[in-house]
């Protein structure tokens, strides 16, 4: 009986003997092996994050450009190089468009050179002081012509950003003159002379810029270009009168969103993180306007209180900040007024001049939605081109092979290459050319891209009808 018991309880002992003796060498090298398989697969985690974020899977392409064949059209696609070759973003990290974008708002550009040119002051109607910055040529235009680049940046932006400097030196080595408008309260160590700021709509400093270089330099012909929000005011500026268009070769614009109605929606979501760069912008914008509080408070007129302040100081928004401050320097009613009326969905339809409409599908500021209007204007007016590259973020457009970025980018070679072709098909038809003023008008119709009135209201029509539609899905 007691060996029994003994037996029993010794019955457990002999399997872990059997586990000292020989079983542990059976199960010894899976648990390494397990371990082995974890690593492998936190590994393949990593580098599925990566490849995601990073976009590597992605491949390079054309851009995709959309317009009606024309004359003017299929001169262009001769010309211009850049619209039917691949562009190439950095391997590593170039197809990711929110690190073509952050890189942009960082540093701008590589190596951005130093600027030599004279700033020039224009006292405003209303009192306000708006400068800009003019550059001369570094030498001659291929086509002996003289012609000015007349150039809108992007939000808060002025002639000293290193992507502004980049371009304008590229600009000035191709024989164009180069003339920036610094937006109304940015630039350092400028101050506001009236109780307003620049606004995302506000033509007034732009109009007076063209002004003044068409009164400085009567022979000069006007290449109109603007960034981002500079897209939208070069664009409605151009399409307010049709007097704003004399002597005007053509209008670019870079990464605009067309219609701010419509973007709003966009920028409140969390797709593509836009609710995290509006956040990040509304905070940029928030200490811009503070740091003018004195004038925007102590200027007579002002529209600007302690009520509007303490609302800035709580916004996480560019909504918040434009529906307490921005709207009310040109007495808008409402948030969803002042967007209708300075956006240039409006006005667009009115230019008749060359239209070239730079857009990147990886942008994450400007949701896919707004990109169907300059594909809907490409579509049904003869005179616009509209550019969608695969890559290139936020005013991006950065090349190179690996790792580094080149200094110049896709978008400064590609706004130079049209320019210079129009400028060359404009040479080439004499009868379009004028001593003084330049008749935009005339001289399309001798190009085969004039829109009759019937079609811009047609345009005019299905752009208002998909704007206050449902279309956008975000």
């Amino acid at each position: 009986m007691y060996f029994h018991q003994s037996q029993t309880r010794s019955s457990p002992v002999a399997p872990m003997s059997a586990l000292e003796d020989g079983d542990m060498g059976t199960f010894g090298p899976e648990l390494p092996a397990m371990f082995d398989g974890v690593k492998l697969a936190a590994v393949a985690t990593v580098l599925y994050v990566i490849v995601r974020c990073l976009n590597l899977n992605s491949t390079t392409a054309p851009p995709e450009v959309v317009h009606q064949v024309t004359a003017l059209s299929r001169y262009l696609f001769k010309s211009c190089p850049l619209l039917t070759k691949e562009y190439i973003p950095p391997l590593l990290w170039g197809k990711s468009g929110h690190i073509q974008t952050a890189l942009y708002g960082k540093m701008g550009r590589v190596n951005s050179p130093t600027l030599h040119g004279f700033r020039k002051f224009l006292t405003m109607p209303d009192g306000a002081t708006a400068t800009f910055d003019l550059f001369e040529a570094l030498g001659d235009h291929s086509t002996g012509d003289d012609v000015t680049m007349v150039i809108c940046p992007g939000i808060g932006n002025h002639s000293e950003q290193n992507y502004i400097r980049t371009f304008v030196d590229y600009c000035q080595r191709h024989g164009y003159r180069c003339a920036v408008l610094n937006h109304l309260g940015a630039p350092p160590n400028v101050e506001l002379t009236s109780p307003r700021m620049f606004t995302y709509g506000c033509t007034w400093e732009y109009a007076a810029m063209v002004g003044h270089i068409k009164q400085a330099f009567p022979q000069t012909l006007l290449v109109v270009v603007g960034f981002s929000l500079g897209g939208n005011i070069a664009c409605k500026f151009l399409g307010e009168s049709p007097s704003n268009q004399d002597r005007v070769l053509c209008c670019v614009t870079v990464c605009q969103g067309y219609s701010a109605l419509r973007a709003q929606e966009t920028f409140l979501q969390w797709d593509q993180c836009r609710r995290l760069y509006n956040f990040v912008l509304a905070d940029r914008m928030k200490k811009l306007i503070l740091s003018h509080r004195s004038s925007l408070l102590g200027l007579k007129s002002s529209n600007i209180g302690d009520v509007e302040l303490s609302k800035l100081y709580a916004a996480t928004s560019l909504m918040q900040i434009d529906d307490s401050i921005m709207r009310k320097f040109h007495g808008h009613s409402s948030l969803k007024e002042y967007y209708e009326k300075e956006s240039c969905l409006n006005y667009i339809h009115k230019v008749s001049v060359p239209l070239f409409l730079v857009n990147s599908s990886d942008d994450p500021l400007i949701h896919q939605s707004l990109l169907e209007i300059p594909r809907a204007l490409a579509e049904k007016m003869p005179n616009v081109m509209f550019v969608l590259t695969q890559h290139g973020g936020h005013l991006g457009f950065f090349e190179g092979a690996m790792l580094l970025p080149q200094p110049l980018t896709w978008m400064d070679k590609a706004i130079v290459e049209y320019a210079d072709a129009l400028c060359r098909w404009e040479k080439n038809r004499p009868a379009c050319r004028r001593s003084g003023r330049r008749d935009a008008g005339s001289c399309l119709q001798r190009t085969g891209v004039t829109v009759s009135e019937q079609k811009r209201a047609n345009v005019t029509s299905d752009l208002h009808a998909w704007t206050n539609s449902s279309h956008c899905t975000c």
